[in-house]
């Protein structure tokens, strides 16, 4: 079983920067994929970002494109979402997942973390 704890939400004004963490600990493998997801008040849970540890490669959201941007250390079994150019419909609980495959259902959830972006 891996653990999640997210942290960096808050609250911040249009246009502000906000960067998320997400540490993973427990049973983790070396190999894996880490996302960040977003849900909204009364909406779906939706994908933002991830990244695969052993290639580096990312994929995002249409909506986030060009202003989010996802990282990882592997060292620190670390995901980091960097968030720039913040609008307030980017106000959401942002979530972490993990996953060992490249693909598929993600394994683990952190519990979430708060953004609220004030117009």
């Amino acid at each position: 079983q891996v653990q999640l704890v997210e942290s960096g939400g808050g609250l911040v004004q249009a246009g502000g920067s906000l960067r998320l963490s997400c540490a993973a600990s427990g049973r983790t493998f070396s190999t894996y994929t880490m996302g960040w997801f977003r849900q909204a008040p009364g909406k779906e849970r939706d994908f933002v970002a991830s990244i695969r540890s052993s290639t580096g490669i990312t994929l995002y959201a249409d909506s986030v494109k060009g202003r989010f941007t996802i990282s990882n250390d592997n060292a620190k079994n670390t995901v980091y979402l960097q968030m720039n150019s913040l609008k307030p419909e980017d106000t959401a609980t942002y979530y972490c997942a993990y996953r060992v495959r490249a693909y598929g259902a993600y394994d683990s959830w952190g519990q979430g973390t708060q953004v609220t972006v004030s117009s």
